[in-house]
C-alpha cells in the first residue's frame, strides 16, 4: 500500500472521528448518556451505543459532502443496515436482560448540522 493511500485512509478515520463526536456532543445535549463508542463484533460496528432513560440507542454516523445520490441517510442501504442489526444483537445478547432498542443514525449532508433520524428501521 502507498504511503499516499495510507494518508488517505488516515485522513478518513479522523475526518469519521470527528464527525462521531460532533454526533456525540449533539446527542448529549438532547438528554441521551453515552454507554461506548466503536463497539466491534463479528458481524460489524455501532459507532455509538447511548441510552435514554431506560432504551439503548444504536446510532450509525455517517457524512457525506455530496447528496447526488441521496445524501448521508440514503448511503444506510439494506446491506449496512444488516450489519447494525446483527452486530446490535450481539450486543443485547451480552446484556443479563433485553432492553428497549432503537436504531438510530445522525447524518451531516455537505457541512450541514447534524440531523437526527430516529429509529431508522420503522
Amino acid at each position: 500500500m502507498s504511503s499516499e493511500m495510507r494518508l488517505t485512509s488516515a485522513n478518513r478515520r479522523a475526518d469519521g472521528d470527528q464527525f462521531e463526536q460532533i454526533a456525540l456532543d449533539f446527542l448529549i445535549r438532547q438528554g441521551l448518556t453515552l454507554v461506548t463508542r466503536n463497539w466491534r463484533s463479528k458481524n460489524g460496528e455501532i459507532d455509538l451505543i447511548l441510552r435514554e432513560k431506560t432504551d439503548l440507542i444504536f446510532v450509525e454516523v455517517r457524512k457525506r459532502n455530496d447528496s447526488s445520490f441521496g445524501g448521508a441517510l440514503a448511503s444506510i442501504d439494506q446491506a449496512k443496515t444488516a450489519r447494525i442489526v446483527a452486530a446490535a444483537n450481539d450486543y443485547l445478547a451480552r446484556l443479563p436482560s433485553r432492553p428497549n432498542f432503537r436504531i438510530d443514525a445522525v447524518v451531516f449532508d455537505a457541512g450541514a448540522r447534524p440531523q437526527w433520524a430516529k429509529n431508522i428501521l420503522a
